[in-house]
């Protein structure tokens, strides 16, 4: 990064981000689980994490949520990293035009569409390293914790509604058994599943997390090699492509930047080479996608030039 690039990003006016972020109203808090339903509607914070490990942050960055979906491509980096990159045969990586949670599986493999809906993130979580459930728990906490340079904890109380409500998954997790896709049971599956969205994380990790993913998989605070470069390389790939669902391409065309949206309102945007940010918001639009978090993202792609393609002309 150039000397005048790290000044810019340095002294970016995230307050600002912020103050007119906050203004845009509409969206719906969503309710699938008690904790995500009570959730404060008017928590709103911005970070963005450098790749020389500086962190900053404005509004409510100290505010704790559940990771929800924006652990998924973090899952499949660990699933990847811990089958030497055989994972990437076990689950498909193109765009499904649907839900997050739509039961439907690739037509002649039985593979999950992508690793960024449920049915993916499911078999992701199960591909991790352990001999039981517990032992997949640990890796994963251990492995999150890793990418967010700190200690983090499972909220107990949504992972057990995540696992006693998450009737869609389980269909998913059986539908994948009855293929053949997935070696583990449907429960354990889920089990697993719904203790990694129950991860706790504020927004400075969380925009930490994706910019050890923008940095080739180094995390730029605590200097450990948490994935390799390939594996960092093929989840921010599939991020760009899968990662707001049916909004992908959208999201890809307005805002450029590969993204990771969560019912919890939060999102975690990767820019190889040059940082990782993090929104939390928690009402979402019609396809799952922080209102504020997405108007937060238009603002820093436009104003930090940080559009994949926004340098064509």
């Amino acid at each position: 990064m150039t000397s005048s690039r790290h000044s810019e990003l340095s002294s970016y006016d995230l307050k600002s981000v912020v103050e007119r972020a906050r203004a845009q109203g509409g969206g719906e808090v969503d309710r699938s689980v008690p904790a995500l339903a009570s959730a404060d509607p008017d928590v709103f914070a911005v970070a963005l994490a450098h790749l020389d490990g500086a962190v900053t942050s404005a509004g409510d960055a100290a505010v704790a949520f559940s990771l929800q979906s924006a652990v998924k491509p973090f899952l499949f980096a660990l699933a990847l990293a811990d089958t030497g990159g055989d994972a990437i045969d076990r689950v498909g990586i193109e765009p499904t035009g649907e839900s997050f949670d739509a039961i439907k599986l690739e037509s002649g493999t039985g593979r999950p569409p992508n690793p960024m809906v449920n049915a993916g993130a499911l078999l992701t979580a199960a591909l991790v390293h352990g001999e039981d459930v517990a032992a997949r728990d640990e890796r994963i906490l251990r492995g999150l914790s890793a990418f967010a340079g700190r200690s983090l904890a499972v909220d107990e109380e949504v992972a057990r509604d995540e696992h006693l409500m998450g009737d869609r998954n389980h269909a998913l997790a059986h539908l994948m058994r009855s293929e053949g896709t997935l070696d583990v049971t449907a429960d354990d599956a889920v089990a697993v599943y719904a203790r990694a969205c129950a991860v706790l994380v504020d927004v400075e990790a969380l925009a930490i997390m994706g910019a050890t993913l923008a940095a080739g998989g180094r995390n730029p605070v605590t200097g450990e090699r948490v994935v390799s470069a390939d594996v960092a390389r093929d989840v921010i790939s599939v991020m760009a492509t899968c990662g707001v669902y049916d909004g992908s391409g959208r999201w890809m065309r307005s805002v450029g930047i590969p993204a990771k949206s969560s019912v919890s309102g939060a999102l975690v945007l990767s820019v190889p080479g040059v940082l990782g940010a993090a929104t939390i918001s928690p009402p979402l639009d019609e396809r799952g996608t922080s209102v504020r978090g997405h108007v937060a993202a238009d603002i820093l792609s436009v104003e930090l030039g940080l559009h994949a393609f926004g340098r064509l002309t």
